[in-house]
């Protein structure tokens, strides 16, 4: 049996780590409906078609915490609150696209 090298295994699990956190499906869906385009909590909720108010939320929260998502309070009755990638969050999308090609090069078509 083969071991890894010492110094790689840190890294692997930076890598695990951050994957764990940004590899679930609401995290993937929401970075690509962003886009390069800034959304009201609204307008995302109808986009991603079976999230629920309440993932989303804990979604944005964990996205903004994380410094990938930018979240803009408008001073204004009601509140209008809007959500964008950040300079982070656009060079992770970029991160993403080639696993995304990859993905549907190398899995089956669903069923249907």
């Amino acid at each position: 049996m083969t071991t890894e090298p010492q110094h790689l295994l840190p890294n692997c699990r930076r890598v695990g780590d951050f994957l764990e956190r940004v590899g679930d499906k609401w995290t993937i869906l929401l970075l690509m409906v962003l886009g390069d385009r800034r959304m009201r909590f609204g307008e995302l909720h109808r986009a991603i078609n079976g999230i629920s108010q309440r993932m989303l939320t804990v979604t944005l929260r964990n996205l903004e915490r994380d410094g990938v998502l930018i979240r803009t309070v408008y001073p204004t009755i009601p509140p209008r609150v809007e959500y964008e990638l950040s300079d982070r969050g656009r060079s992770l999308k970029l991160a993403l696209a080639p696993v995304g090609k990859w993905v549907m090069e190398n899995q089956p078509s669903a069923p249907g």
